[in-house]
């Protein structure tokens, strides 16, 4: 049966949960699952929890665990990336206040998109590279399902950089489609949807039921305040750009120029900016959450049940050779005209035994395409800062920034870039600036 090597395996929720959704099929319960995490006691946390679900059902899984990655991907069917880079979230903490000191710059999320984004990248591209050129020497036919961010520019470099097959897989599709249903009172299990563009920024271009179209009734959830308020900037958004968007109000908030840059648009839209205080208190409260987490661990075992991710459900299709269909992001071959070819995008994938195989979308809606190329443009510099080594196409990704550059002016701009390449620089390779 298949060997799965799951890399970044440690995290206390989502690593039990993905081997889990293997163990959720049988016809891969006699599967190899090598788990890899270089923090040791997340690590055991995680193999003890699932060694003991593998033996109280009495499953054939060989499970296995490893601070280094070598002996789990060698000979793998497929790898799982799900890491992290740096200290901690110290790093997200800097990415977010070192922009708020100098330049004032207001973020969200700040982990795929604007100045958080592109340093995320800068980080997570060259170490993502690293696994996957020794997939190159160890397993060259591994299918890599990717869970890291910044989604959208990691698997752009890998497809411009590597020879592995690889698709990035997030859950924003899945959790608003659920969403959506929930809005409109309709049964989830009947709504039919269409979704393309990019990562975090896909579009719902179509929505319906038993062949009737959903937008009217969406859109007339416009009228109520209730509704509105559980998510204000995506209705905001389909207000005046006619789309759903597959993003939180909180993330989306800092995806187009139109809000962050507005104390009032903050408010009237409940947007609440990032601080590194938040950060810090995040990872207070992570540990906490480990340290209940483990002392809980030997009262119960979790049950044997499947979550919405794809993971998965891809390893299942391709072993068993009964389709399924996800939505991955890939590289653009066309699949969606009026976006560049070669940058990635996230359209609707069918899987068999033959692979994954991405499904021509057809252009967006030309205003959302529109929204799609700005942040497209920047995650094209952020991956050539690495593959080139180049300080500068990080520079000109943050001036190109729809929220950064709403915000800073370009000498800030550089300030802050500069302020976070030395903070930074030990995390990524030396970027020279322009000869």
């Amino acid at each position: 049966m298949a060997k799965i090597a799951f890399l970044g395996a440690g995290s206390i929720g989502f690593g039990r949960r993905l081997v889990l959704d293997i163990l959720s099929f049988p016809e891969l319960q006699s599967s190899t699952i090598h788990l890899v995490d270089p923090n040791p006691q997340n690590l055991e946390f995680t193999f003890s929890i699932l060694k003991r679900v593998i033996a109280e059902n009495s499953l054939p899984t060989r499970l296995e665990a490893s601070t280094e990655r070598g002996a789990a991907l060698e000979g793998a069917d497929y790898v799982i990336t799900s890491i992290r880079v740096g200290s901690g979230m110290r790093e997200e903490q800097s990415d977010v206040q070192i922009p708020l000191d100098v330049g004032g710059l207001r973020q969200t999320v700040s982990d795929t998109v604007g100045i958080g984004g592109i340093f995320k990248g800068l980080r997570t591209i060259p170490a993502i590279l690293e696994i996957t050129r020794e997939m190159e020497r160890r397993c060259p036919d591994a299918v890599l399902l990717n869970y890291t961010n910044p989604m959208a520019m990691i698997q752009w470099a890998i497809n411009e950089a590597t020879s592995i097959s690889s698709v990035g897989l997030c859950h924003s599709v899945q959790h608003t489609s659920t969403q959506l249903a929930g809005y409109m009172g309709v049964d989830y299990e009947r709504l039919r949807f269409q979704v393309g563009g990019i990562n975090h920024m896909a579009w719902f271009t179509e929505l319906s039921i038993d062949g009737e179209d959903l937008y009217p009734r969406l859109k007339k959830c416009l009228e109520n305040e209730e509704i509105v308020a559980k998510d204000r900037v995506r209705f905001e958004i389909m207000r005046h750009f006619d789309y759903f968007v597959t993003e939180s109000s909180t993330h989306m908030a800092e995806y187009v120029p139109y809000f962050m840059k507005s104390p009032e648009e903050i408010e009237r839209l409940d947007i609440k900016p990032r601080t590194g205080a938040a950060f810090q208190k995040q990872m207070e409260d992570r540990e906490k959450q480990r340290k209940e987490a483990m002392a809980q661990a030997s009262d119960s075992t979790p049950e044997i049940k499947r979550s919405n991710e794809y993971g998965a459900r891809i390893i299942h299709a391709m072993e068993t050779d009964a389709p399924c269909c996800i939505y991955g992001n890939v590289r653009n071959t066309g699949l969606i005209p009026n976006l560049p070819d070669g940058c990635c995008v996230e359209v609707p994938c069918l899987v068999t035994r033959e692979g994954i195989q991405p499904c021509y979308f057809g252009p967006l809606p030309p205003q959302c395409a529109g929204l799609c190329q700005t942040n497209v443009t920047m995650q094209g510099l952020t991956v050539r800062a690495i593959l080139e080594e180049n300080s500068e196409h990080a520079h000109h990704a943050a001036m190109l920034d729809p929220n950064t550059m709403s915000q800073l002016s370009l000498p800030q701009i550089r300030k802050t870039v500069d302020a976070l390449l030395e903070a930074q620089s030990h995390l990524m390779p030396p970027l020279k600036p322009y000869a």
